[in-house]
């Protein structure tokens, strides 16, 4: 154990500087095998996202609210992975899995800002889809610029202070000795687990948040998809339908993963195998999910495919 820290002044205090992370195995054959897997997953995250950030940026034709909403999207799963996967990477080379207590704080308070940031962010593209399906004269003055940066700068806001109210009284518990974290990352109901304090405040605040924020957004999507096939039924022709529902498909694929994996990791019941299906759950929801929504909003999107082409014929003419 590292020398006790100073938490709450001389009354409280603990004597846990270091957590140690078990990661996803122990077997060191199986870990250098891991290590090139995620490794690439990895950067097929940072490349699709930041390819996509890059073609949205450059085509004129993506110059709508909607690939507006998804630049800064994408720019959120490139955040929220590499605030686990680089460390869990270098994890897999080493024998001791040690990440300092403020380095753990740091990684949960980044990681959850930006889930959180993309809860409210899928609520918001919900809300445009609603506006271009329901009210299609008015989407051009009600989606104005000024409503899109707001409704980005609020997701991301909200993000940020429903994360910091989570990761102050979270790190500012008590922990007097044990400092073993079963998962490749620093999860907070398992860090809350070690702490030696009635952990009755933080669980309380964590279900308000996840109440108000989670749920909260959950609410929006839902009443917007509502709206948006009380729209698509009104439409006499079944092509309109068709063409209606495909512009809200790819959003929808990406908001069933993102809650669907989330609500069955945190809300399933404990059993003998949970530590074993929270880690595949944990890899799942931190890891491959930024590697699935680019995928999800390139290959089901023909504005995206055709905007790929363009910036192809492009560099093609400069060579």
């Amino acid at each position: 154990m590292s020398p006790s820290r100073s938490l709450e002044g001389d009354r409280n205090h603990t004597s846990v500087a270091m957590f140690v992370l078990l990661g996803l195995s122990d077997e060191k054959e199986l870990q250098f095998i891991l290590f090139p897997i995620f490794l690439g997953i990895y950067l097929v995250t940072l490349i699709w996202n930041l390819g996509l950030i890059t073609l949205i940026r450059m085509d004129s034709h993506l110059q709508t609210p909607m690939y507006f909403f998804l630049s800064f999207f994408s720019f959120i799963d490139i955040c929220y992975s590499s605030s686990t996967s680089p460390r869990m990477l270098s994890d897999f080379l080493k024998d001791e899995k040690m990440i300092s207590f403020i380095a753990c704080a740091t990684q949960y308070f980044v990681g959850c800002w930006m889930a959180q940031a993309e809860c409210c962010l899928l609520a918001a593209m919900a809300y445009d889809r609603y506006v271009a399906i329901g009210r299609p004269l008015q989407y051009s003055a009600i989606m104005a610029p000024g409503l899109c940066q707001k409704m980005v700068a609020g997701a991301y806001a909200s993000g940020f202070l429903s994360s910091l109210v989570q990761t102050v009284p979270c790190f500012h518990l008590y922990y007097c000795g044990p400092n073993i974290i079963p998962n490749f990352y620093c999860d907070i109901t398992q860090i809350i687990s070690l702490s030696c304090s009635n952990p009755f405040i933080i669980q309380m605040t964590l279900f308000l948040v996840a109440v108000f924020v989670g749920f909260g957004s959950l609410l929006v999507i839902l009443l917007s998809y509502g709206f948006i096939a009380a729209s698509i039924l009104k439409l006499s022709s079944i092509k309109g339908s068709a063409k209606a529902f495909n512009t809200c498909a790819s959003h929808l694929a990406v908001v069933i993963i993102f809650y669907g994996t989330g609500l069955f990791m945190y809300l399933h019941p404990s059993s003998s195998h949970s530590k074993k299906q929270n880690k595949v759950l944990s890899v799942f929801y931190v890891i491959l999910i930024p590697m699935l929504n680019p995928l999800i909003y390139s290959l089901r999107n023909k504005e995206v495919k055709e905007a790929l082409k363009r910036l192809v014929k492009r560099a093609t003419h400069l060579l």
